[in-house]
């Protein structure tokens, strides 16, 4: 690192926990993620700010007015701009060394297991069931860990999921076609809500790609957040799961 990088990082290269290797593992990453609405961008911009070397931005939607209460990558003026192309710009203005691709369409089946490929870890900010099973089977089938987070109302819930023997995946978590979808537009979202949903996927992010802490591996935490609680689930692997119950044993 340049003196530059020491100086933007140095809050934190100072934790024990991150240190110097931490931030170099950070420069060195390569992290997809898919959707650039209200999870995608304060994860985007988190980990922009955080020093990940390599961004790539998927979504395939251009910016509306009724984004703009929540999705804090875009502005006013962005309105009819590809959401990917919108985010681009706020992130090379936080963090200008971050190298940023942007992908304007859905990534589907091969693509998408591309894509996951060339990635060390993915984040699932997307708005559908269809999506992300498709995200999950990608990641199990490249061997990505996959951090995923959703949100609604007042609700979110964050998991991680780091493909291996006898952990479980997000398929797992929801047997069948998934739960009954629904989606902002018709049921509403609090602006903060969708902002402490990807800012901790963001953590979660970090903490996965430079090994400190302790992960959500595993885990699914949920924010009530009209009472402010907080519930963290332990997940079982699915031994009928379709997605990932064929995986080798050691």
């Amino acid at each position: 690192m340049n003196d530059d990088q020491l100086l933007r990082y140095s809050r934190q290269i100072m934790l024990p926990s991150i240190g110097i290797e931490g931030q170099e593992k950070l420069l060195n990453a390569r992290v997809l993620i898919i959707g650039m609405g209200g999870l995608g961008s304060p994860v985007a911009m988190y980990l922009a700010a955080a020093g990940i070397g390599h961004l790539t931005l998927v979504d395939f939607d251009k910016v509306d007015l009724s984004n703009l209460q929540r999705q804090i990558t875009h502005f006013t003026g962005d309105i009819g701009t590809p959401k990917v192309e919108s985010a681009k710009q706020t992130l090379e203005q936080i963090n200008p060394e971050c190298d940023i691709e942007t992908i304007n369409r859905a990534l589907m089946d091969n693509d998408l297991a591309e894509q996951a490929a060339k990635a060390d870890l993915v984040l699932d900010c997307c708005d559908n069931f269809a999506t992300r099973f498709a995200i999950n089977e990608a990641c199990v089938a490249t061997s990505t860990p996959l951090v995923s987070g959703a949100a609604i109302r007042l609700e979110g819930h964050i998991s991680v999921f780091v493909p291996g023997p006898n952990e479980p995946c997000y398929r797992c978590l929801y047997g069948g076609e998934g739960e009954i979808e629904e989606t902002c537009s018709e049921n509403g979202v609090l602006a903060s809500v969708v902002g402490i949903i990807g800012s901790i996927q963001a953590t979660e992010a970090i903490k996965v790609l430079t090994g400190a802490g302790t992960p959500l591996n595993g885990k699914l935490m949920i924010l009530d957040a009209l009472e402010m609680q907080w519930r963290t689930l332990k997940l079982k692997a699915d031994l009928q799961c379709p997605v990932c119950s064929g995986r080798e044993q050691p």
